[in-house]
C-alpha cells in the first residue's frame, strides 16, 4: 500500500512542480540567480519531504507546492516593478575589470579569487587580463568579457600569414606573494622579479594585486591601489 501511495504522490507531485516551473517563468538553468536557485531547492525538498511522509496525502503535496509557488510568483511581480527589491533578491553585476584594471575591492566583495577570474576569463578564450578592457561579473555567477580593441583582431588565416607559436601567461604573483613554481617555470628568478618590479616602482611583492609574465612581454603589474 505504501508503494502504490509513494507512486500516486510523486505522479501528483511531478505534474504539481511542472506546472509551477511553467507558471513561474522559463529562466534556463545558466541565468538562475541565486534566488531562483533556493527557490527551486526549497520546492523539490516540500515534494520529496511529502512524499516520505506517510501521514501526508496528494492535497498536503498540492497545498505545499501552490503557496510556495504562489509566494516566489508574488516575489517575481515585486521585483519586476521595484528596482531596490530586485538587487535585493537578485543582486546587481559588478564591474570587476574597469578600462584595464582589475578591481579587486570588487573582487572582494563578490569573494572571487584571481584564479577564479582567470578561469572564467579562459571560458571565454582569454588567456591573458592584458587583453580585458571591460569584465562584467553577472548575477548568475557568468563573466561578460569586452577585450581590447589591440587584441580583437583578425586571424591569420584571414590575413593568409603564419601566426606565431601561442604561449601562455604565467601568473608570477597572487595577492602579493610570488608564485616560485611558475617563477620557475618560466625560467626565471626572483633578482629578475625584483628588477622588473623596481622598474615599475613597486618596492616589495606585497603591494602587487596580480602580475603575469608571457614571453616577448614585459611584465604585467598591478597594484592594490
Amino acid at each position: 500500500m505504501d508503494y502504490l501511495r509513494i507512486f500516486v504522490e510523486l505522479v501528483f507531485g511531478y505534474i504539481a512542480l511542472f506546472i509551477a516551473v511553467k507558471c513561474l517563468g522559463k529562466t534556463q538553468m545558466s541565468q538562475i540567480t541565486p534566488f531562483d536557485f533556493i527557490s527551486s531547492l526549497v520546492l523539490g525538498d516540500l515534494l520529496s519531504s511529502a512524499v516520505f511522509d506517510a501521514k501526508s496525502g496528494v492535497p498536503k503535496i498540492l497545498f505545499a507546492i501552490a503557496i510556495w509557488s504562489v509566494l516566489i510568483y508574488i516575489t517575481e511581480i515585486a521585483t519586476q516593478k521595484s528596482q531596490p527589491l530586485r538587487n535585493f533578491f537578485e543582486g546587481k553585476p559588478s564591474m570587476i575589470i574597469n578600462k584595464g584594471k582589475i578591481d579587486w575591492k570588487e573582487m572582494k566583495k563578490n569573494r572571487l579569487d584571481i584564479d577564479q577570474l582567470r578561469q572564467l576569463l579562459r571560458a571565454k578564450d582569454i588567456f591573458s587580463v592584458q587583453d580585458v578592457e571591460y569584465a562584467i561579473y553577472e548575477t548568475n555567477g557568468a563573466l561578460n568579457v569586452v577585450k581590447k580593441s589591440e587584441a580583437d583582431y583578425p586571424t591569420c588565416k584571414d590575413l593568409k600569414i603564419k601566426g606565431k607559436e601561442k604561449t601562455i601567461p604565467l601568473t608570477i604573483i597572487s595577492d602579493g606573494k610570488i608564485l616560485a613554481d611558475n617563477l620557475k617555470q618560466a625560467g626565471l628568478n626572483e633578482e629578475w622579479l625584483h628588477k622588473e618590479l623596481k622598474a615599475n616602482g613597486v618596492k616589495q611583492p606585497k603591494e602587487i594585486f596580480y602580475a603575469e609574465w608571457q614571453p616577448g612581454k614585459p611584465l604585467y603589474v598591478q597594484k592594490y591601489s
